[in-house]
């Protein structure tokens, strides 16, 4: 290589690793914010109240770590299926939205975590269904089930109930609706949302599932080319977890039902 093209070849190396070396951690500190995206419809994780405030188990989390960094918390929410796009694209530092970690998501983003294991489990008004042992009893054509759209939920229907109607919606809210409406038989979601949505009409005949039917591991996805940033979070949860914070955290949010009087 000439000694010019060579010179110019070592600026433009020089430029490039000077531009990477502008961490998230850097980016968060300048500005004095963590932007966080979040769906903010899938209670007790993440939702928005009567009053247009969004809370949660995991907002609080977002919460605990801003203030660990001395910045501010800024929430920005978004359909489920437009979040880790967002991240990728540099528009968010982070996402915290009931989001599974799988080898097919971490192919593009990292995951902190995990800070909660969730599970799919079914919602519905049909006994038979929330007795249920094995999920194929939903493995047949007349069966319409609702997931959200870009989800695991609608993975695992895709997947393990192939002869089954799939119905994709938009948000939590939407797929609640519909099992309310009779409009399918059953919403394929995670656990708490399932248990939550029970909580939240004890009176419209809606029953799920008492355990489970897939292992499901919660994580925060982050940039995928800031190592530090990762660690960061990584050992941020793991000291929330090992001073009981975050056990507190889930006892407020999954056990107390104090909270449901400010949804819609």
């Amino acid at each position: 290589m000439r000694p010019a093209k060579k010179m110019v070849a070592m600026i433009a190396l020089s430029l490039c690793l000077s531009a990477c070396a502008t961490s998230s951690i850097q980016r968060v500190l300048a500005q004095g914010e963590l932007v966080v995206g979040t769906a903010a419809n899938m209670p007790p994780l993440n939702m928005t109240t009567r009053d247009g405030r969004i809370v949660g188990y995991e907002i609080d989390i977002a919460a605990q770590m801003a203030s660990a960094m001395g910045v501010q918390l800024k929430l920005v929410p978004m359909p489920f299926g437009e979040l880790l796009p967002a991240l990728e694209a540099g528009w968010l530092d982070m996402v915290i939205s009931g989001i599974t970690m799988t080898p097919e998501r971490n192919l593009k983003v990292a995951f902190a975590g995990p800070y909660f294991i969730s599970g799919k489990s079914f919602l519905t008004k049909r006994a038979t269904i929330a007795s249920a042992r094995d999920a194929r009893i939903l493995d047949r054509p007349e069966a319409t089930l609702a997931a959200l759209k870009e989800s695991t939920s609608e993975s695992f229907v895709r997947q393990f109930l192939p002869r089954a109607t799939l119905v994709q919606v938009e948000s939590y809210d939407e797929g609640v609706q519909k099992v309310l409406d009779d409009e399918v038989e059953a919403l394929i979601a995670d656990f708490p949302i399932c248990i939550v949505s029970v909580f939240r009409y004890p009176d419209r005949g809606l029953a799920s599932l008492i355990t489970p039917v897939t292992y499901e591991p919660l994580g925060i996805a982050l940039p995928a080319d800031d190592p530090l940033f990762v660690n960061l979070i990584e050992n941020f949860l793991g000291t929330l977890k090992g001073d009981g914070r975050l056990r507190a955290l889930q006892n407020r949010w999954f056990k107390e039902q104090g909270w449901l009087s400010e949804l819609p």
